[in-house]
């Protein structure tokens, strides 16, 4: 413990394990500042951000402002008078006023390794990219976007067969304990800020439906890795039969032939030329259908060899 008045703010579940490991610590989180409460599912039902449940389930109070640099805002974080600010996914840029609230500033968690992938989807690029290697940076926070000062780094190989969700979970757990160290060299005083290179950076953009839209022209590496990274959302897709085929877990292939065509459609999966090779699909979903291996798939689903796969799409 460190003695420290924190607030905490973040919205979903990567940056819970964050919270939870302040809890588990004895932390003095004395509020957690979060996203509104917001619709979803085919009911639309308002539902809370993960953090506000487990912020909830402890007896936390809970700010949900929907714009957090409105100067009401700014003074109800004031008054809290916290000794520092920790920041995991919030989803809001923070204003100066903010950031000057507590005496040692606002420590971020960043899922890369800065000054790598600055941006909204860090996790998910690194993989889309081909990295094999990324990790956890805290940093001080300043205006700029991610451009703070570095505090502390954890390092993690990549699999070649993870996916973004797979990746999240781990990432999300080496972030709380990123953080529970940089708190502790905090208070020791061991703190060094680096300053980032501006010219190593990688920008990471928010992630869109169409970023999944597969181009059967690409390579086979870089169309897994664009499975892998858009997996669970927005999710890769293609279109058969005039449906949408969202695609969830690919291997390379040593085929070939007029990307976009099916080479064989079996017990061994689905085969689809691509630029340079083939690929061939594990797991799918067709439109209006359930999840399902490929091979379950094509017990009940005929796909002829020859069958073209999707339209020209555009490159990620």
């Amino acid at each position: 413990m460190t003695g420290l008045r924190i607030v905490f703010m973040g919205t979903p579940e990567f940056a819970c394990p964050t919270l939870q490991r302040l809890m588990e610590r004895g932390e003095q989180v004395v509020a957690v500042v979060t996203q509104p409460d917001r619709p979803k599912g085919r009911g639309q039902q308002m539902m809370p951000p993960p953090v506000k449940v487990l912020a909830q389930q402890h007896g936390i109070p809970v700010l949900q402002p929907l714009k957090v640099r409105t100067p009401e805002n700014i003074e109800q974080i004031r008054e809290l008078a916290p000794d520092l600010i920790v920041v995991v996914a919030f989803g809001q840029i923070l204003p100066k006023a903010l950031l000057d609230i507590p005496r040692h500033g606002c420590i971020n968690v960043h899922a890369s390794l800065l000054p790598r992938y600055r941006g909204a989807a860090p996790l998910n690029w690194c993989i889309i990219n081909g990295e094999t290697e990324t990790g956890v940076t805290t940093m001080l926070m300043d205006v700029g976007l991610d451009t703070g000062d570095m505090l502390l780094k954890k390092t993690t190989p990549i699999d070649p067969d993870e996916d973004a969700q797979a990746l999240h979970d781990r990432l999300s757990r080496i972030g709380a304990a990123a953080l529970a160290e940089t708190l502790d060299l905090l208070v020791a005083g061991k703190l060094i800020p680096e300053k980032q290179d501006d010219s190593l950076t990688n920008y990471a953009p928010l992630l869109k439906k169409e970023h999944g839209l597969i181009d059967w022209s690409r390579e086979p590496a870089a169309i897994k890795n664009q499975v892998r990274g858009m997996n669970p959302w927005p999710g890769a897709y293609s279109e058969l039969d005039g449906k949408m085929l969202k695609i969830y877990r690919v291997r390379t292939g040593e085929g070939s032939g007029v990307p976009g065509t099916v080479l064989a459609a079996g017990r061994n999966g689905l085969e689809v030329a691509c630029g340079g090779g083939s690929v061939i699909i594990d797991e799918l979903q067709l439109e209006g259908k359930k999840r399902l291996p490929a091979q379950e798939f094509l017990a009940g689903y005929r796909v002829a060899a020859g069958a073209i796969l999707g339209k020209d799409a555009p490159s990620v």
